[in-house]
């Protein structure tokens, strides 16, 4: 090959180059874009919705899992009142994980007061865990979302580490028999909430 022959080929190499360069970049931000995505919505089965969390309590002991017994904890309402986890034996119970600063949680909300209001006199209890925020902050937004169903406040996350809740809204439904049913990470849509209600309520 002479110098002319090589000097017409060298612009069709570079160009090859280029091409190869730009189609590695785009496969990189691909699967950079696809982790954060990812990361963001939530790795639990079944998420439509997931908030991410920062547990700070004790994560020494193993999770909570569907055929265990849910540990037992003793926590406070917004409005005062001392609850036992325990209070709940022989009843079916949806144990709810949330916060008023979790916009999937909010988006959910009215669904789940709803729920409460149909299931109520069929046997279901409903209890919320709210964490990291205060009493207060609890009390205004329950009012303003007009839920009527208890909620404990967890601000320092001792109860959501004892039951490794990553990322909120997080269910657990438990059966009369005080077994763990089910474990739904992230919102849930009406019909969800219908299946796993009625499950723990033996419908």
């Amino acid at each position: 090959m002479n110098a002319a022959e090589a000097a017409a080929q060298t612009p069709a190499t570079g160009r090859s180059a280029g091409r190869l360069q730009t189609v590695v970049v785009l496969v990189v931000a691909a699967v950079v874009i696809g982790l954060a995505a990812f990361l963001i919505g939530g790795a639990g089965q079944g998420s439509d919705g997931l908030t991410q969390v920062n547990l700070t309590g004790d994560v020494a002991n193993a999770a909570p899992t569907v055929g265990g017994i849910p540990p037992d904890f003793t926590a406070t309402t917004y409005d005062g009142k001392t609850v036992k986890l325990s209070d709940y034996a022989g009843k079916p119970l949806w144990l709810t994980f949330g916060a008023s600063w979790c916009p999937d949680c909010r988006a959910e909300a009215p669904d789940v007061q709803a729920a409460y209001q149909k299931y109520r006199p069929q046997g279901l209890s409903i209890l919320g865990v709210f964490i990291s925020e205060s009493a207060s902050d609890v009390a205004g937004y329950a009012g303003r979302a007009s839920l009527t169903f208890p909620i404990v406040v967890d601000q320092r996350t001792v109860i959501a580490s004892t039951y490794r809740t990553m990322g909120i809204p997080t269910h657990f439904f438990i059966g009369a028999d005080g077994k763990i049913k089910d474990v739904r990470i992230g919102a849930l849509d009406v019909a969800t909430m219908d299946r796993e209600i009625q499950a723990i309520l033996g419908k």
